[in-house]
């Protein structure tokens, strides 16, 4: 016989089974009355309560795609491998694999770097050097790296996100874009150079009528670290629409960086109004350029192109001081924090195809010396950001490989203020795992092995350092299998731009 007190325990927990259990009959009860009467989804309505479990496995699924059941090589927008990679060079470890690669090396498109049968010495090897950008401005920018940090605004990315890219920026010697949000005290805390870039909207250097600012361009200007100015055209993941900033991520101090209400959307017109034309864009970068004294340059990602030739025609006729100072090009599969599904999937070139195409349209008209390119746009590892490089990009810039190295675990959350590791939220509960002077050290860290490894590419075929290798250093496998030189392969077929005559030419 049990203690009377065990006795009553008993009666008491079964008591309260009895009570949960008529709870949960009641709960499914409701939620059944509620299935059966809603019109919105079908399948609730045919399969009450039941049906719910659909939703929740949908969503639970790309969790456990990720985790369990994807090959290290399958996922988008970046698989396991390519994550697993910056991980590991943000933590010092050295961007090293074991056993042999997992990367499919005949799949249509991959690019094979030709190494020479006597690759230079480390000891013959040289680090890259500054590359000046905007000889012709007043206080021309000598740029440090070949790698740097793309745009991303403070209001996409939380307070110490921000201020961990500047810190690591600074000790990488990189430079960090802003994005389209205006220039806040986050990103010039660390003490890196920044690019200022100008979206549709003109965060930051806005006047009450939300046009250009020469008074506030001239105030962004006297920050020393501001080294660069780019005027947003479009970008790769939403091309022909604005920037997207929902309601919640709208707080007091993003309204006032930006000159706009708190609360509200942040939608960016999807054009400047200023200019519909190429000499309306190149008197805008001019003047940009007169105002503030620094280099100027333009964002844009490519559809159509033989806009591109007939800004080298415009250039040529108002003479090599009208052209823009950098030419940044985007990719048709870049990212972003908010964008319509049917511009991310279906619209603008991928960079591997633009690139090479801008580049041999700036060599046709004798500008790619002014001209300086920056490709951007899933250029995350050693190979992707060496082939950017063969293929004639002076600079690259990366976002989501920096974001990774902050701890960025795509769970693609960006949209939703709910980011699990506080680098897309505004929620200080979220926030707090992301500690500002450990994940510095990471991007710091990230930014070096990329060039390091960049440098081993280059070494491998037979340049002193990364910027000398050309087409010539790579193959592109084709869809037998096999590949080709990288220079017989046509990027510039004339079917859009018209047949006009090269200056200098019969």
């Amino acid at each position: 016989m049990l203690p009377a007190w065990a006795m009553d325990v008993m009666n008491v927990l079964t008591q309260i089974f009895v009570l949960a259990i008529g709870v949960a009959a009641f709960v499914i009860l409701l939620m059944y009355a509620a299935d059966i009467a809603q019109t919105r989804d079908a399948i609730r309505r045919n399969y009450p309560v039941v049906g719910r479990f659909r939703s929740l496995f949908t969503t639970l699924g790309e969790f456990f795609r990720q985790y369990f059941f994807a090959m290290d090589r399958e996922e988008l927008p970046f698989n396991r491998a390519e994550r697993e990679w910056v991980y590991r060079s943000s933590e010092g470890k050295g961007g090293t694999i074991p056993f042999g690669s997992t990367k499919p090396m005949d799949k249509p498109g991959n690019a094979i770097f030709v190494n020479c049968p006597f690759p230079l010495l480390d000891d013959h090897a040289a680090r890259t050097q500054p590359m000046r950008v905007g000889p012709n401005s007043r206080i021309p920018y000598d740029a440090p790296s070949f790698f740097n940090i793309s745009g991303m605004s403070y209001g996409s990315l939380s307070k110490p996100a921000v201020r961990a890219l500047s810190r690591g920026a600074a000790k990488a010697g990189i430079w960090m874009n802003t994005g389209e949000g205006g220039l806040s005290p986050m990103h010039l805390e660390g003490g890196c150079d920044i690019v200022f870039q100008i979206g549709t909207a003109k965060y930051g250097v806005r006047n009450a009528e939300g046009g250009l600012s020469d008074e506030k361009l001239r105030q962004v200007a006297a920050h020393e670290k501001v080294r660069m100015f780019e005027l947003k055209l479009s970008q790769g993941a939403k091309p022909g629409k604005g920037g997207i900033l929902p309601a919640a991520k709208v707080t007091r101090d993003i309204a006032d960086i930006r000159g706009i209400p708190v609360g509200q959307a942040s939608i960016s017109p999807n054009r400047h109004p200023e200019f519909d034309d190429i000499g309306g864009l190149l008197d805008m970068i001019a003047h940009i350029r007169e105002v503030t004294g620094k280099p100027v340059g333009f964002k844009a990602v490519i559809g159509a192109y033989g806009w591109i030739e007939e800004m080298c025609v415009e250039i040529t006729k108002r003479g090599p001081d009208s052209a823009p100072d950098f030419f940044t090009i985007d990719s048709g599969d870049g990212g972003t924090g908010a964008a319509p599904m049917a511009l991310m999937d279906n619209v603008g070139l991928t960079i591997r195809e633009s690139l090479p195409i801008v580049v041999s349209l700036l060599e046709r008209y004798g500008l790619i010396d002014r001209i300086r390119v920056i490709a951007s746009g899933k250029l995350l590892t050693p190979g992707a950001v060496a082939w950017a490089l063969a293929a004639g990009a002076n600079f690259i810039q990366c976002g989501r490989g920096f974001m990774f190295s902050l701890g960025c675990i795509q769970a693609l959350k960006c949209h939703q203020n709910t980011c699990p590791t506080g680098v897309t939220t505004h929620k200080k509960s979220l926030q707090r795992g992301l500690v500002v002077k450990d994940k510095a050290d990471r991007v710091a860290e990230y930014a070096n092995t990329i060039r390091e490894h960049v440098e081993m590419i280059a070494h491998s075929c037979g340049v002193p350092e990364p910027r000398r290798l050309g087409r010539k250093h790579v193959r592109i496998v084709q869809a037998s299998g096999q590949s080709l030189p990288m220079t017989a392969l046509d990027y510039l077929p004339d079917d859009e731009a018209p047949n006009r005559q090269v200056p200098g030419q019969d």
